[in-house]
């Protein structure tokens, strides 16, 4: 349960100090950390408006949307604790609650029967289907390494192996983590949540019909998205057996530095070109499929 708050916690300032860093890494004073949570608020205290050519899915995708993610949450441990629902191979559930997700998005952006928005989802089932495998041969790379399929056992003995290449396998993990959680929640080098030019717009354009209640409810399903990665990446960095409460500093401090990093990513990284975007994904494929191969190397199980 401990984990769960505090994903909810750290989904609260995360895209605050995304705004704060990309404000002081461009010279400008810009909005303060609170200020997404001020924009959810007028969202909150204005009504939804339906174009008469969008159906039922459309109404009900953010609500959907929003619950498979908390599913998703629910799976994911913190220190020695177990998630709330935990089971051999839940990291397959939590994938596809997370695909379940994106598909409500994607068939209600077809709902609304614009070729425009149908473009933006032809481009996001594109970018999800080759990022699935760089998550699964990840996870299976942490499953080979510690001999469990299930979050809460593959992170309490991460460190316990007794493996001299544990720092490896750490560093891998975080880089393909933090670049699936900007693919999952569509940033750059993928796409631009703050662009407007129609020839580049992928996740925006999927929800430029929605305003009011539902698209709040899409804004607060990304920031929990982004603090669910940081979640998996502290869980790779920190050993499950330390003291509870510098546990839950570590944990927020990670969450911090998770969001500066996408932050100072955003402010000096370019955005790939359309036809450049896939060779990028499939690249990351390449890097969880050597680090899968090195283990079973390592640890002497490639005969």
């Amino acid at each position: 349960m401990a984990g769960f708050v505090l994903i909810v916690i750290a989904a609260f300032f995360f895209p605050g100090i995304i705004l704060r860093s990309k404000s002081i890494a461009s010279g400008r004073k810009g909005p303060g950390v609170f200020q997404p949570l001020k924009d959810l608020t007028v969202l909150f205290h204005k009504g939804s408006v339906f174009s008469h050519a969008t159906g039922m899915i459309f109404r009900i995708a953010p609500s959907l949307t929003l619950i498979t993610i908390i599913c998703a949450m629910m799976l994911l441990p913190f220190a020695e604790q177990k998630a709330l629902f935990a089971f051999e191979g839940d990291f397959i559930l939590f994938s596809y609650l997370l695909a379940l997700g994106k598909f409500f998005t994607v068939i209600a952006a077809l709902d609304t029967g614009s070729s425009f928005e149908g473009m933006g989802a032809s481009r996001e089932a594109l970018f999800l289907l080759l990022a699935e495998p760089v998550f699964f041969i990840l996870l299976a790379t942490f499953a080979m390494f510690t001999g469990y399929t299930s979050f809460s056992v593959i992170f309490n003995h991460f460190f316990v192996t007794g493996n001299d290449y544990v720092l490896i396998y750490s560093i891998i993990g975080i880089y393909l983590f933090v670049q699936i959680a900007m693919i999952e929640n569509s940033r750059l080098p993928v796409d631009d949540p703050k662009t407007h030019l129609e020839l580049t717009m992928i996740h925006e354009v999927m929800i430029l019909d929605y305003s009011g209640f539902d698209k709040a409810l899409i804004h607060i399903g990304t920031y929990l998205k982004f603090a669910m990665f940081g979640s998996l990446i502290y869980n790779i960095i920190v050993p499950a057996g330390w003291n509870v409460i510098l546990q839950t500093g570590l944990f927020l401090a990670v969450q911090t530095l998770f969001a500066i990093v996408i932050g100072l990513t955003e402010s000096f990284r370019a955005r790939n070109k359309m036809n450049k975007n896939p060779k990028f994904i499939l690249t990351l494929s390449a890097v969880a499929l050597v680090a899968f191969m090195v283990i079973l190397i390592l640890t002497d199980k490639l005969v």
